[in-house]
């Protein structure tokens, strides 16, 4: 079921916390681990579900080894993210790890995506554009709330029109990273 919620200013430091486990977990392995997603933007309505990116260098067994050891389970059916339209290039940009929490941690979605693919500039160059665009954030948000609202029981519905109204708001994203030579936020 999809339920969106006003923001929580809560976020920001739940996913600090957890972002400390990860890396006592991961040590060098983790590049960088940063807050995505709609909870990572100030303001804006998001499932309530800390969205975590982990950058690594490859998705290789130690990372997943690790990650299990603090429990950690990775699964196997969320192997690739959503294609933009107007992408050129191998699937394999798009191919990433994903991790469901411990039983005793809130709700979480870990990422682990390779540096430099597709996939791992997207929620960085997403969460940057819409913490400095209030109002694209705003409306992004509104359309979330009415996509819950009728289809709160059919997730596939929600992505479906989530995922092309987001490739509508990353073009204009992506002309603000040329503008501004735009680089990640480490925050």
């Amino acid at each position: 079921m999809i339920i969106i919620v006003p923001y929580d200013p809560k976020w920001p430091a739940e996913f600090a916390t957890i972002r400390a486990t990860l890396q006592e977990a991961l040590g060098d392995l983790a590049l960088r681990i940063d807050h995505i997603g709609s909870t990572a933007v100030l303001g804006l309505a998001a499932k309530d579900r800390i969205d975590i990116q982990i950058t690594v260098r490859e998705l290789a067994p130690e990372v997943e080894e690790a990650l299990q050891r603090y429990g950690y389970r990775r699964s196997m059916r969320l192997t690739h993210d959503h294609h933009p339209p107007t992408f050129v290039g191998p699937d394999s940009e798009w191919e990433k790890w994903f991790f469901n929490p411990p039983e005793l941690q809130r709700a979480t979605n870990v990422h682990v995506r390779i540096q430099g693919r597709a996939n791992q500039r997207y929620p960085l160059l997403c969460r940057d554009y819409l913490r400095t665009h209030p109002l694209a954030a705003q409306a992004y948000g509104q359309v979330k709330l009415a996509l819950a609202k009728y289809h709160a029981n059919d997730v596939d519905a929600y992505y479906d029109v989530k995922d092309p109204v987001f490739d509508i708001i990353m073009a204009g994203a992506e002309d603000w990273a040329r503008e501004t030579q735009w680089k990640p936020s480490d925050k």
